[in-house]
């Protein structure tokens, strides 16, 4: 009887296999990691807090994060709320994809300090590839003539927006912080329109 209840202690606290046991641990750090990031932001948020919420030692996390930079790319999870291009003329597709850009980076933090994890930390920039590829790249498919060149021409893409928000959020370089951004659209509106619909080179 000792013996019974003892398995069937170890099956109920999740013991289990290594495996499972593994997957536990695993998804009771991102959860607390979630919670503390939300409540915190990622500059106040410790490794140290998060593992204290999850009921773990502070080492688990680092074990399987490596540092708060992969833990928070990890955890994160953006939707771009794309408009739907094809249901616009062709010669709006550039001016309506900056405009949501713009809008969608200004109220999303978590954006900013992903693409700030990204530039340092190689699960960050993982994380943030899989956003664009899987976002962006749909996106392309609609609006360029040859679908073939999608994946070219959603990286060009990027190379724009990515490099705005870099310099405009990250870096904030004083030309492109202090620009309204009506400005910003119709400098770089045409640019995203070529890299969308004009012909090959």
């Amino acid at each position: 009887m000792k013996g019974s209840n003892s398995s069937s202690t170890d099956s109920a606290s999740g013991s289990g296999t290594p495996r499972r046991r593994s997957d536990t641990t695993r998804t009771a750090i991102l959860d607390a990691a979630r919670e503390r990031f939300a409540a915190d932001g990622y500059e106040k948020a410790t490794i140290r807090a998060i593992a204290k919420d999850a009921a773990i030692d502070p080492s688990m996390v680092m074990r399987y994060y490596g540092n708060k930079e992969g833990l928070f790319a990890a955890t994160v999870s953006v939707d771009l709320k794309l408009p739907d291009l094809s249901a616009l003329p062709r010669e709006d597709t550039g001016r309506a994809l900056v405009t949501h850009f713009l809008a969608m980076w200004e109220r999303n933090e978590v954006l900013t300090a992903l693409l700030r994890v990204g530039v340092t930390n190689e699960a960050g920039a993982e994380r943030m590839q899989g956003i664009f590829r899987d976002q962006l790249l749909p996106l392309a498919r609609t609006a360029c003539p040859d679908p073939e060149q999608a994946p070219t021409r959603a990286a060009l893409v990027a190379t724009q927006l990515l490099g705005l928000a870099l310099t405009r959020y990250v870096l904030r370089l004083p030309p492109t912080v202090t620009l309204p951004r009506e400005e910003l659209v119709a400098w770089l509106s045409p640019t995203i329109q070529r890299y969308l619909t004009a012909p090959h080179p």
